[in-house]
């Protein structure tokens, strides 16, 4: 509103989302800027990492993620999105037939087999 516009590339959509009413109207209404500090409390970022190793942070959560079970990486982003996009009442409509496909595969199988015998899992994505 400070120029006379408003944010648009989805701005008003994705900070509502993320960091929730009322402090999507405090900053969007105010137009202040603000920093990392501010970014995290209020749920828009994760994490804060000193300057100059972004990158090594980021590929070490890529590496710890790649790590997991594939399919049930997939699975999870899918129900996440899934009720950001329709619901509660569709993501928890969704959770019997999400797990039992998951549990058919041999990544699940590999999981269970993983942790009785106290050792990293090696998953194949199947």
């Amino acid at each position: 509103p400070k120029r006379g516009i408003h944010a648009t590339g989805g701005a008003t959509i994705r900070f509502v989302e993320r960091g929730g009413w009322g402090n999507a109207m405090y900053h969007l209404l105010t137009c202040d800027e603000f920093g990392a500090e501010e970014a995290r409390r209020i749920g828009l970022v994760q994490e804060i990492v000193p300057r100059g190793t972004e990158l090594a942070r980021a590929l070490e959560l890529a590496e710890q993620i790649a790590a997991m079970a594939p399919l049930a990486v997939q699975a999870t982003k899918a129900s996440s999105r899934r009720y950001l996009d329709h619901g509660f009442a569709a993501t928890v409509a969704a959770f019997a037939a999400d797990q039992a496909a998951l549990a058919a595969t041999e990544d699940a199988r590999e999981g269970v087999a993983s942790f009785v015998e106290r050792r990293d899992p090696k998953f194949t994505g199947r």
